[in-house]
């Protein structure tokens, strides 16, 4: 009889999450750790050149998840890119480091009573993770393993929209994730020397010579193994062969807001209802799993230019070759080279929008190949109101779920995309960046010139037929201190032991900003959990 292949921590997902836990465990030579990575490694060239992450999409390496038809976006079903190797989405997104609000923290411990994860709490993980090459103390770490740096090329175009957003009004910042978030400026991005640092980087590839260390790329998850209330194994699938394997401590689901409740509701453990429907064995009823979905929706907006050049001056194969070559030249743009926050209501506590600006035109995902010289101004909704739902479609682990955003299902962010829509218009059509605006390329209705105010009703067809992802979907696993929470601040699962998810799907509450840098820090915080460092 073969012997049951046995580890300590059989960690599903090697993401932004899953590959800091597993390099984080194994720093201690006596724990024996298993990454299961659906993905293959993170070796394609469109990956290190940061300017280029947009061909990844709709290829071999992403997920291709779509969402149901949407009914505030006119019916349509939106793209959601989610990438398939090591590292996962920190390997295919526009690498901009944001941590999020501090009340967006605070928030998680006082609303949804996830006690141990205010604000003063996380940032020591924020801190640990870290190497940042310009910004110290006390709000940012220099020598952890994520590497952060002002990017080696920045567009005129984006000098142009900071200082149009500070005479507006906004005021000037050079760091988003210190004392205070709102303003504009650039952003800072997760990459070394002008190539992509992913966590296959950061944290995987200077541990895979430990021995206490496995990692198996090309292994797709169908189920938690769980025995008398206890998560025991994981069985998995690899060139077409199913193997089982056992977790002598704990499994850790890390495989992001889809893949993650998609496991748990394949193992039994979800609404009860739900898993009679599609013929899943009912473990546990546990009502929140796949709950509460929410992203952040973003509406690109695309000016004509004159008398000045754009990224698509330089997009040819010299370029390339020389950004993967030298970390060098115009392609180590991560094209969403700049941005802000702000507020559409002087009573909100934080701000509601964020915006990213491109030296391009950059809608649908960059699907679209830019045939003339332009500039993106994108408005981003951070603070949001609308839930979705992640739901079983079949209980075979090839199919993708049913994926419902929800987009501007509450009122409330449509509302607020109208206004951070309004103010982007007013910020691109006034102070210096006017001056090489010729234009609307998107939205291409009469009426729209930069000097134009457009009606709200105007701004609601954009919105419904331009609304797109920004790649940030949370909340199907949530964290909290009740059993409406799907884990506990300890990210344990409700209703079975060995169990803990650790990635975005557990924030109850979308942070402020781009989801990245948070999930390195659940992934931090989580290894100290697993390992009893922290409470």
């Amino acid at each position: 009889m073969a012997q049951r292949e046995s580890f300590d921590y059989v960690v599903v997902g090697a993401g932004s999450a899953g590959a800091v836990i597993a390099a984080r465990l194994t720093e201690d030579p006596r724990v024996r750790v298993l990454l299961l990575e659906a993905g293959g490694p993170a070796d394609a060239d469109e990956i290190t050149v940061p300017a280029a992450f947009a061909n990844l999409f709709r290829t071999k390496w992403d997920w291709g998840y779509r969402t149901t038809e949407q009914k505030q976006l006119e019916g349509r079903r939106a793209d959601w890119p989610r990438m398939k190797a090591l590292g996962g989405c920190s390997s295919m997104n526009a690498m901009i480091y944001i941590r999020g609000n501090h009340a967006d923290y605070d928030t998680w411990r006082d609303a949804y009573g996830a006690t141990g994860w205010g604000h003063d709490d996380v940032l020591p993980y924020f801190v640990r993770s870290e190497g940042n090459t310009r910004l110290g103390g006390p709000w940012h770490g220099q020598h952890g393993p994520l590497h952060v740096e002002d990017r080696r090329y920045t567009h005129p175009l984006t000098h142009l929209w900071v200082e149009s957003a500070v005479a507006s009004g906004l005021k000037r910042s050079d760091d988003f994730n210190g004392a205070e978030q709102e303003g504009a400026g650039l952003y800072q991005v997760t990459c070394r020397k002008g190539r992509r640092w992913s966590t296959a980087k950061a944290y995987l590839e200077p541990a895979l010579d430990r021995p206490n260390l496995t990692v198996r790329t090309g292994a797709l998850a169908h189920r938690v193994v769980i025995e008398g209330g206890r998560a025991t194994g994981v069985v998995y699938e690899r060139a077409g062969v199913l193997e089982t394997v056992h977790a002598e401590a704990e499994v850790v689901l890390s495989g992001g807001a889809i893949a993650s409740p998609q496991l748990l509701l394949l193992s039994g453990v979800g609404p009860g209802a739900h898993l009679r429907e599609v013929g899943v064995d009912v473990l546990v009823d546990l009502p929140g799993v796949g709950q509460n979905l929410h992203d952040h929706p973003v509406v690109p907006l695309v000016f004509r230019t004159r008398g000045v050049s754009d990224l698509l001056n330089h997009n040819n194969v010299g370029q390339f070759l020389r950004a993967k070559a030298t970390g060098t030249g115009p392609l180590v743009s991560n094209v969403g080279e700049g941005g802000g926050f702000w507020r559409t209501r002087d009573d909100l506590v934080a701000p509601d929008i964020q915006a990213h600006v491109a030296p391009t035109g950059f809608y649908d995902n960059g699907l679209h190949e830019p045939t003339q010289r332009a500039f993106t101004a994108a408005p981003t909704l951070v603070n949001v109101f609308s839930r979705g739902s992640v739901r079983l479609r079949s209980t075979d682990p090839h199919w993708h779920p049913e994926i419902d955003a929800a987009y501007y299902d509450d009122q409330a962010d449509l509302d607020a995309m109208v206004a951070g829509v309004r103010r982007s218009l007013e910020i691109v059509s006034s102070g210096p960046l006017a001056s090489v605006i010729d234009g609307p390329l998107l939205p291409t209705m009469r009426g729209w010139g930069t000097g134009d105010a457009p009606s709200d009703a105007q701004i609601v067809d954009h919105v419904r037929q331009h609304t797109q992802t920004l790649y940030h979907p949370v909340g199907t696993c949530a964290m909290g201190g009740d059993e409406r929470a799907v884990v506990d601040p300890q990210l344990r699962v409700r209703g079975v032991e060995g169990l803990r998810v650790a990635d975005a799907s557990v924030m109850p509450m979308v942070t402020r900003g781009n989801t990245n840098a948070p999930s390195i820090m659940i992934g931090e915080k989580a290894a100290d959990l697993l390992t009893g460092k922290a409470s």
